[in-house]
């Protein structure tokens, strides 16, 4: 075997030495290597804008994980023998510094793409600037419907499951436990809101069953409380509570419900699924909630001998001892980090913009080792949903109880 594997790549070199010798020189070359703005022989340049500073600031930690993986595979010899360069830069979750720091990161640094950025206005503000550029805008941290636009922004693809695809999703779960469900709603006053409110209510409509929504409730992200909008849903008749909030108001309408004494089936999005916002409405308060979950934790007991999630505690402690074992946003980095670096890896010796997203489109079928098993993300050219199987969880009061089965949109 050992010796037929020396063949091999004699066999390739002695071939690659006879093709120079007879085929035109600029044939030879464009075969081999092709470089886009910053790639070279040595180097791969990537940029991102995360908010390392300012009330988002605990989002950081995505661009820290970033700098410690390329500096571990920078160690290794780098990738295909050439270093990357990892450029987080601090957006402070504002329009306009992202705006100015993505500006630096396309026309000063000539990055090869970005990654991993955060936020949908931020990026939103960058949208139409990076599309014009050419400039891939990958695996953004968030699941706005407006990235799954191959036909008119081809170059920008979200990271996370689409609002839509959750809503969807929930709306299903909904009709196969209570078909004649009365559906009360509170949503966020946004397009965050708009995101999951039509989907859901567009399959309930589609059933043409007796499952109906009864009543809407809205809030702004200025108000402070949301007592007198769930007072309302709990008088109004509704068996089921589909709650599109953050942060606060997830918390604070958890918590209103259990005091009104209020049981419906509850269901929360998952951007407000974190044990912190659970903590804060009280665990007994959120139990038999259910929301869609497509990722592991890290620091829990459930995955710490799955190999993946030891992967990234190898990085933790080596790299991030700072940072703790079970920071979630920390292996949803990792997660992300390892996806581009697939990315790269399939471009080859074609390190262009172009290449580059083209690999990202054809990424259907490849498991991030922050997804639970089963789950992987489903790119194509002409769908950016970046993944269309999720999985139904619902809370005990301590943790999240996963389904045996996936649920395909």
């Amino acid at each position: 075997m050992k010796n037929r594997h020396t063949r091999r790549e004699f066999g390739a070199t002695a071939l690659a030495t006879i093709a120079a010798s007879i085929l035109p020189a600029p044939y030879v070359r464009a075969a081999e290597k092709k470089y886009g703005p910053g790639a070279s022989d040595t180097e791969i340049k990537l940029g991102q804008t995360v908010p390392h500073s300012g009330p988002g600031s605990l989002y950081g930690v995505l661009g820290r994980v970033g700098e410690a993986y390329f500096q571990m595979l920078n160690e290794k010899g780098g990738l295909n023998g050439r270093k990357v360069t990892f450029l987080t830069l601090d957006d402070a979750y504002s329009a306009p510094k992202c705006v100015e720091a993505t500006r630096r990161l396309v026309e000063q640094e000539e990055v090869l793409a970005l990654f991993g950025s955060l936020g949908t206005a931020p990026q939103t503000a960058v949208h139409k600037y990076l599309n014009s550029k050419g400039v891939p805008q990958l695996l953004l941290n968030t699941g706005a419907s407006k990235w799954n636009d191959p036909k008119n922004f081809k170059w920008t693809m979200a990271g996370l499951p689409l609002y839509p695809t959750e809503a969807r999703i929930l709306a299903k779960h909904v009709l196969s436990m209570k078909p004649e469900a009365k559906v009360g709603i509170l949503y966020q006053n946004d397009d965050f809101g708009r995101d999951f409110l039509g989907p859901f209510k567009k399959v309930l409509a589609d059933a043409g069953g007796k499952a109906e929504v009864i009543m809407e409730q809205t809030y702004d992200l200025t108000d402070p409380t949301i007592d007198s909008q769930l007072i309302n849903l709990s008088k109004s008749g509704a068996n089921v509570f589909y709650n599109i909030s953050t942060g606060k108001a997830s918390s604070q309408s958890i918590r209103k419900a259990a005091e009104l004494g209020w049981k419906p089936l509850q269901l929360l999005s998952a951007g407000s699924t974190g044990r912190s916002i659970l903590n804060a409405a009280g665990f007994d308060n959120a139990k038999d909630i259910v929301a869609i979950r497509y990722a592991k934790d890290a620091g829990v007991p459930r995955w710490e001998k799955d190999p993946e999630v030891m992967g990234f505690e190898e990085l933790r402690k080596k790299y991030l001892p700072n940072v703790d074992a079970d920071n979630t946003i920390a292996f949803a980095g990792y997660g992300q980090v390892v996806t581009m670096t697939e990315i790269l890896r399939r471009c080859g010796d074609e390190l262009t913009r172009e290449n580059v997203l083209n690999q990202a489109a054809h990424l259907a079928g490849f498991h991030s080792p922050f997804f639970l098993d089963g789950v992987s993300y489903s790119y194509m050219p002409d769908d950016y949903t970046p993944m269309k199987t999720l999985y139904i969880s619902i809370f005990n009061g301590k943790d999240w109880d996963i389904s045996d089965r996936p649920v395909t949109e």
